[in-house]
């Protein structure tokens, strides 16, 4: 297959190798025209990573290029770009073409989830998510992983599995496309909560503890949003909640390290601005969704007030034994 990826982070970066492996042609997509003639030069992707990259995967800045001719399109900007990118994406897609999203998250303002989005925007129906505990460096590794792949599409759900699945990644499907979202971004939230129980000083108990009623309330919310509440037990609720919340490599996590410590403002404003932290950007539209649905979810309240109202980070041992 010709298969098209926008965005060149290290998770899309780990993606693409993956495909290659498989023998598919990746032309990668990138703003970043400094990082596009480097690899047209050099063929490497340096400072983002020094592993080699195969002859199958080409960068390239040109929206154009990046999408003539694909089988399958994966989308893995940060989600606050996903609409941006798809309005630029529009006059040279095919509404027939699979899209897969690969990004966290849900849509600040609108609280819309990306494949609605990019339902609204390209028009397209063959729309797939993949979501599940796989940490760019362990699947550049070729350490076993795993992911959930979710789509009310045939075509976008066999699409996907042919490009992904082989000996070292493993691919389980299920037509949730929304609950699957929905954890594959929640869990970028408690894993700042995560972060601010380890910088706070306790132990595992104490996290073992937070993840636990966390599996409570998402599958609360699973239902009362319709979604299958089934999905928590999937790759991209259980597993990943259990991987991202107990890993200081989640930047997350380490943003809430860092509000254990009780950060300045201008602190904060400069962790964000340098580093990709979907928790803090989701706990945002997730906190509006549930107020706009009248859905209580005190895990949720929580951590909004310790990330946004700048309250004590020691209110969230207190609340989680005190939580009914």
């Amino acid at each position: 297959m010709n298969i098209s990826i926008i965005g060149t982070g290290i998770y899309s970066i780990a993606l693409a190798l993956n495909m290659a492996e498989n023998k598919h042609n990746i032309k990668m997509w990138t703003e970043n025209t400094e990082l596009a003639n480097n690899f047209n030069k050099n063929h490497d992707l340096k400072p983002i990573t020094e592993v080699n990259i195969p002859n199958n995967i080409k960068i390239t800045n040109d929206i154009k290029e990046a999408l003539e001719n694909t089988d399958l399109i994966i989308i893995g900007t940060a989600a606050k770009y996903v609409r941006s990118i798809c309005e630029d994406m529009k006059k040279h897609t095919n509404r027939l073409t699979p899209i897969c999203i690969a990004s966290k998250g849900i849509e600040n303002n609108t609280c819309k989830f990306l494949s609605d989005i990019i339902k609204d925007i390209l028009n397209t129906k063959h729309i797939a998510v993949i979501s599940g505990p796989t940490f760019a460096v362990d699947m550049i590794n070729k350490q076993p992983c795993a992911l959930s792949l979710a789509s009310l599409s045939k075509k976008a759900t066999k699409s996907v599995y042919e490009a992904l699945h082989n000996k070292h990644l493993k691919l389980r499907v299920n037509n949730d496309i929304y609950g699957t979202e929905l954890c594959g971004s929640i869990k970028n939230i408690i894993a700042i909560a995560s972060g601010i129980i380890d910088g706070l000083g306790y132990m595992e108990s104490t996290r073992a503890l937070l993840i636990t009623e966390a599996l409570h309330d998402i599958k609360e919310l699973l239902y009362k949003l319709e979604c299958n509440p089934k999905t928590i037990l999937s790759f991209a609720g259980i597993g990943d909640l259990i991987l991202t919340c107990s890993s200081p490599k989640s930047r997350n996590y380490k943003f809430g390290q860092m509000l254990a410590k009780k950060p300045t403002q201008e602190e904060i404003t400069e962790y964000l601005n340098n580093n990709t932290t979907e928790g803090y950007y989701t706990l945002l539209s997730i906190k509006e969704l549930t107020k706009n649905r009248r859905i209580n979810m005190p895990i949720i309240n929580i951590i909004y007030d310790i990330a946004i109202n700048n309250k004590n980070p020691e209110l969230l041992s207190e609340f989680l034994i005190n939580k009914s």
